[in-house]
């Protein structure tokens, strides 16, 4: 297919979208998102903004990189080194238009989401769901509209970027079942974390590993599980270099992440780690912020874990793997914030049609994607309005767990009804 053909098809696609209004309302929605955002970081928010801090990181990554975790930001830089490197270029050209670059780069990213989310739906869709599009079309338009788009887009965060490579990865797994492409889709992941290690806590659900109590034996591919891992650790290890190059770096990430004032600050994240140490700031008790993190994360991945190598299914079970590695991580690390949600969205929306059409577990996944997309944000400003009086932003933690037991209880116990239906 040369280069007319393709860009006429292209054109055509976007003529036939066109026709659907609800197509036609998110992207212009869209648009005024991207726009609004970009009017007001660069006339109001200029100095509150993630990019700010990214743009600070490239500089001193730049000029003295071993300031790279104890410069005065303007919030704490908490990404891996590597990943500062990312955003030299656009230091060099300057705030105002290394915001506007950034967020264009956004604004293609949500295109090519879009277009891996369509192709992974397509893909794993139940037989019993109508055959034509008009739903996947609606879905794909409610993340383009969703209000932790216009955050994303303010803050000049890098959500993006983890989403489009997150997807590409599940997509490769989902067509492909050699260990040469395990071990690529894998290091896309690897990818994803080295920009942003928020997904660190999916690793393990990469594991090929099933206790099947019906045939009463485990199923554990120890040579494919290997190559995931390493897959997924290799692009981390580029980090080491850099750590050893400059050994003020490792312990200022630590001590970013981990050990110092800085993951203890009061504020309105809904993780259940921050909930805690919220309580705790309350009522002026002190507490050991690496006991609470190592035992929410104890609690609730060693659940998922569970959950995990206990499964019924293993047809697509990577894709469950994917949200319950991500929903660990929103409810254990210290900061979640509405702008993660990107990462989450998609995963829901692909859940959505791979669950059969009428399963009793899909309402609570759709009533919490509406609530993610559109409502969440509500709740962290009426944190901001009470926090001295009420300093939990807990709503969007209990969607979390909605969303976590649903997957949970489809992944462990048989619809009866339903599968008789499908």
């Amino acid at each position: 297919m040369n280069l007319n053909m393709y860009c006429a098809r292209i054109n055509n696609r976007f003529r036939e979208l066109w026709e659907y209004k609800i197509f036609r309302i998110a992207i212009i929605w869209h648009l005024i998102y991207f726009l609004l955002s970009i009017v007001l970081t660069l006339n109001f928010f200029r100095y509150q903004t993630d990019f700010r801090v990214y743009f600070m990181a490239g500089e001193v990554f730049l000029h003295n990189i071993n300031d790279l975790y104890t410069f005065d930001f303007t919030c704490p830089f908490r990404y891996l080194p590597i990943s500062a490197a990312l955003f030299v270029p656009f230091f060099l050209m300057g705030f105002d238009l290394g915001f506007i670059i950034f967020n264009i780069f956004n604004l293609i990213l949500n295109i090519f989401i879009c277009l891996v989310l369509y192709k992974i739906i397509i893909l794993i869709r139940k037989e019993d769901h109508e055959k034509d599009n008009k739903k996947v079309i609606f879905y794909i338009c409610i993340f383009l509209m969703g209000l932790p788009q216009l955050y994303n887009y303010i803050l000049g965060q890098i959500n993006l970027y983890v989403t489009f490579l997150l997807l590409v990865s599940l997509y490769i797994f989902l067509i492909h079942k050699s260990l040469k492409w395990d071990l690529f889709s894998s290091f896309i992941l690897g990818i994803s974390i080295i920009i942003k290690p928020s997904l660190f806590l999916l690793i393990p659900f990469l594991l090929v590993f099933q206790i099947d109590f019906k045939k009463s034996k485990i199923n554990f591919d120890f040579f494919r599980s290997l190559i995931r891992i390493t897959g997924v650790l290799a692009p981390t290890f580029f980090n080491i270099i850099f750590f050893f190059l400059y050994p003020p770096l490792l312990e200022g990430f630590l001590d970013t992440n981990l050990t110092g004032d800085n993951p203890i600050a009061q504020s309105f994240s809904f993780s259940i780690s921050q909930l805690i140490i919220n309580f705790y700031y309350f009522y002026n008790i002190p507490f050991n912020q690496i006991f609470i993190l190592v035992g929410v994360i104890g609690i609730i991945g060693g659940f998922g874990f569970l959950i995990f190598i206990f499964r019924r299914f293993e047809d697509n079970s990577i894709i469950f793997s994917y949200v319950i590695g991500i929903l660990i991580m929103l409810l254990a690390y210290f900061d979640s914030w509405d702008h993660h949600l990107l990462n989450l969205i998609p995963i829901l929306i692909i859940i959505i049609f791979n669950l059969p059409k009428h399963s009793k577990n899909k309402s609570s996944i759709i009533y919490s994607l509406f609530f993610f997309s559109f409502f969440s944000l509500m709740f962290s400003g009426i944190w901001m309005i009470t926090f001295q009086v009420f300093p939990y932003n807990f709503i969007p933690t209990l969607f979390l767990f909605i969303v976590f037991y649903g997957i949970s209880k489809y992944w462990l116990l048989k619809e009866k009804q339903i599968d008789m239906e499908s």
